[in-house]
């Protein structure tokens, strides 16, 4: 099945990066490499442009001090959202092929755990990121956000920035209805507020394939209830049900083996059916699930030289 308006983002870069050798552990995660090799960085990026993907994402994802300590982010962050910036401009800008680069804004306080949000801590943060980033992105993607009060702290440091701003949310993995965000506010209210908040495009990542379906069903639901039509997008992660207790940061956990490339362009085509115009992958997601996306799901014109 071919979508006409279909693009495709990137996967998962820290799995990428741990596969092609790159310097990588908890708790820096993807920022290592960024750190120490970022040549790695940017040969991921090529990859996965070399696969097919439209969008690339920054690697940016784990410059917070979650991640790389709170020391090391007052000294280094706004360089390093710099440079992860930069690293995908390069890559985007030697494509033969158009290539949006989209600056990652992370949970600034932990990735699943909306327990541990705090608003002025976040919007400190993530100003940071912004000002690094701001010169190499085409648009500002807020991913793997647990609430609401996520995003609204996310828009707060924006700050009426002009460039488009994408809301991504994950969801609780358990397959319920209504669909949940990890904070348990419901999916209906999560697509209203990113309305309410000038989002262009609405997104649902770092969740298992399974529940993203029902998700895309009640953003659809709620934007026609309201008469808007804004983009829907979906990455979803190869990890199996991630507990709701688990400790964010922890281990490095273990990748399906029932999501190869065909399994997941299974579930993508379900994805593009219910009304998704953008879909990708997210951990644990590689350049070859995505060049099955792109052989498979744009029409022949779309797919150029990438």
């Amino acid at each position: 099945m071919s979508h006409a308006s279909l693009r495709l983002l990137d996967g998962g870069m820290g799995r990428e990066l741990q596969r092609s050798g790159a310097p990588f552990r908890q708790p820096e995660w993807s920022a290592l490499a960024l750190i120490e090799a970022p040549e790695y960085v940017l040969e991921a990026h090529r990859a996965f442009i070399a696969a097919g993907a439209q969008i690339i994402t920054t690697n940016s994802y784990a410059v917070v001090p979650f991640h790389i300590g709170a020391e090391r982010f007052a000294e280094q962050g706004l360089t390093l959202a710099g440079r992860a910036g930069a690293l995908a401009r390069q890559a985007a800008s030697a494509s033969n092929e158009p290539v949006t680069v989209a600056g990652s804004l992370p949970p600034a306080l932990g990735s699943y755990r909306p327990d541990l949000f705090d608003h002025q801590r976040s919007v400190a943060i993530h100003r940071q990121l912004i000002a690094g980033l701001e010169a190499h992105v085409d648009v500002w993607l807020a991913e793997t956000q647990s609430s609401i009060a996520e995003v609204r702290a996310v828009v707060e440091a924006l700050d009426n920035n002009p460039k488009p701003l994408w809301l991504s949310f994950t969801l609780l993995d358990e397959v319920g209805e209504p669909p949940r965000l990890r904070s348990t506010e419901a999916v209906a209210d999560a697509v209203r507020a990113a309305v309410a908040l000038g989002a262009k495009a609405v997104l649902f990542n770092c969740s298992q394939p399974e529940v993203m379906g029902a998700a895309l069903a009640q953003a659809r639901e709620v934007l026609e209830q309201l008469g808007q039509t804004l983009e829907l997008g979906v990455y979803a992660n190869a990890f199996p049900p991630v507990n709701s207790e688990a400790k964010a940061n922890s281990t490095l956990l273990e990748i399906r083996r029932d999501l190869g490339p065909e399994a997941y362009l299974n579930w993508s085509r379900t994805w593009v059916a219910a009304g998704a115009s953008i879909v990708g992958g997210c951990c644990g997601i590689g350049p070859e699930h995505i060049a099955q996306l792109h052989s498979s799901l744009l029409p022949e014109k779309e797919k150029g030289g990438a």
